[in-house]
């Protein structure tokens, strides 16, 4: 008997992917049926209880009919889902959490969530080094300037050249999959990498006091919870020594962004590159379209082909565990109880 599947992928990670991941998976022991949904092209945002999903509740809702299993990185999970949906029993996110998942209402519901850890790891990780990079020797500002006809020689006076990486000590907070990448990377450059994650063993990590007055350089990988909100704020950048470069490719609710400001038109940072906002889409008018020395991309750190592949055969794979009842791999709520 094959089990019937819901593939509700986007323009990211695609259903092809998703098709392609499972037919080698579980070759021949499902049924897949398709649904798109319309990120990036249209940002994510709160959908009735959950986060960071496509507002595609009642397409979602229709196209769960008689399935068991759904695949897809942005679909919202919420109890009206679930509510609607009583043959659902494994929900599957590709995505390194399930913040689109009402985990409490699946449990209840019997239905379980599994997410992909580590799937944009290594593109994170790159994205990371390349907009320390970026801002610390001035590159979009520079290629702007030549872009517009202008040749800029007072970029290479003494109070207007950057730091090297090698030899300096980069400071760390956050240390998983994307930290770790990090870290060697900085080192492969000659930098010293110092890390706070008090979530996280190792031997030689350092208080966050420390981290930031020893660091030129600060890369923040610490997941959004309600202890890490704000953590960087104004005492936490005066506390680096000036000169400093801070990124930030992991949440926009790690970081104060007016102080970010503030150090950025005092001088107190030399610059700033950020890849997550408090609100995006970026609204008209923010202070950040117009703070010098900071560079932005649009919450694409993750994006790259591998990213999208890795996903769906993550996710794929926990379906062929449901399929053979074995224990999932990525599973995030345990409790829920499914035959």
């Amino acid at each position: 008997m094959t089990i019937r599947v819901l593939a509700a992928g986007d323009h990211f990670v695609q259903n092809r992917l998703f098709i392609d991941a499972l037919q080698h998976a579980v070759p021949g022991e499902v049924e897949i049926s398709e649904l798109t949904l319309p990120w990036p092209e249209v940002p994510f945002g709160r959908v009735s209880e959950v986060d960071e999903a496509s507002d595609v509740e009642d397409e979602l809702i229709e196209a769960l009919r008689g399935v068991e299993v759904c695949v897809t990185q942005m679909a919202p999970l919420t109890k009206r889902v679930l509510d609607a949906s009583p043959e659902l029993k494994l929900f599957c996110v590709s995505r390194g959490g399930p913040v689109n998942a009402n985990l409490d209402a699946a449990t209840e519901a019997g239905v379980a969530v599994t997410f992909a850890p580590g799937r944009n790891a290594v593109a994170t990780a790159e994205h990371t080094l390349a907009m320390l990079l970026a801002a610390t020797r001035r590159i979009p500002q520079t290629h702007a300037d030549l872009a517009g006809g202008v040749w800029r020689g007072d970029y290479y006076t003494y109070d207007n050249v950057g730091p090297e990486l090698e030899g300096s000590t980069a400071g760390l907070v956050g240390y998983g999959a994307i930290g770790r990448r990090v870290a060697r990377m900085l080192e492969g450059f000659g930098a010293e990498a110092l890390v706070y994650d008090p979530y996280v063993e190792i031997s030689g990590q350092v208080e966050l006091d420390e981290l930031l007055e020893r660091s030129q350089f600060l890369s923040l990988h610490a997941r959004a919870t309600p202890e890490t909100i704000g953590m960087i704020g104004a005492p936490q950048i005066a506390a680096m020594p000036r000169g400093s470069v801070i990124v930030n490719c992991a949440r926009g609710s790690l970081l104060d962004y007016n102080a970010l400001c503030d150090a950025l038109e005092s001088g107190h940072l030399f610059g700033a590159a950020v890849d997550v906002f408090p609100e995006e889409p970026i609204p008209a008018g923010s202070r950040l379209l117009t703070t010098p020395n900071l560079v932005m991309t649009p919450h694409l750190a993750g994006a790259s082909k591998e990213t999208a592949m890795k996903a769906a055969e993550i996710v794929a794979e926990d379906v062929a565990r449901y399929v053979r009842k074995e224990p999932l791999k990525h599973w995030a709520n345990p409790e829920a109880l499914i035959p």
